[in-house]
């Protein structure tokens, strides 16, 4: 007769979207060269991408659970718990390194407006410095020239405000999810039987 595999962590809930990764160690999911506690490590990049690339595709209200499959039998008593506290914490952090990254973006935004403002209003005043220019050709490529300036100084403002910042509030919205993620350890080696 066929054991259930031993299993520790969060019980899954139904209607959840499952991730599931295959390790023979749990240190195979963070970066080997971070010098941090456990709880605080960062996740190995390619751990990391496999997990939010699963995320991603799953649509945006559901429940996500990362199941992780051992090759070994169960370890301490706690494992599945500090796991959970590691990927809550990494993707927490994410968080809030991408929330970081908005704050600066709408920064460099409205500077580069205000900028963009001021040199597209001094360039359409390129119709006033035409006029006083003896030389009518010389002061429509002014003019030209003060405009075309205008509208490039505020290319950049625009840009930021229509189309930059989406994917940085998308990514701090999948890791804020990821950060209240259900992890569930299940063990492929059981233990004998006495």
């Amino acid at each position: 007769m066929a054991q259930e595999p031993q299993s520790a962590g969060d019980p899954i809930p139904s209607k959840c979207e499952v991730i599931e990764v295959h390790v023979g160690e749990l240190k195979q999911l963070f970066n080997a060269i971070d010098p941090s506690p456990f709880r605080e490590k960062d996740l190995d990049p390619k751990a990391d991408e496999f997990i939010v690339s699963w995320a991603r595709d799953v649509h945006g209200d559901a429940q996500l659970a990362l199941l992780v499959y051992l090759d070994r039998r169960a370890g301490l008593p706690d494992e599945a718990a500090t796991l959970r506290e590691a990927i809550r914490e990494y993707f927490g952090q994410q968080a809030i390194a991408s929330r970081r990254r908005l704050r600066q973006l709408f920064r460099v935004g409205r500077t580069s407006l205000a900028i963009g403002i001021a040199f597209l209003t001094i360039s359409l005043a390129g119709d006033f410095i035409a006029g006083l220019l003896a030389r009518k050709q010389l002061g429509e490529l002014l003019r030209e020239s003060l405009l075309i300036g205008g509208w490039v100084a505020i290319w950049r403002p625009m840009e930021i405000f229509l189309y930059d910042w989406w994917p940085i509030l998308s990514q701090r919205r999948l890791c804020d999810r990821l950060s209240r993620i259900t992890v569930r350890l299940v063990y492929r080696t059981t233990p004998a039987a006495p």
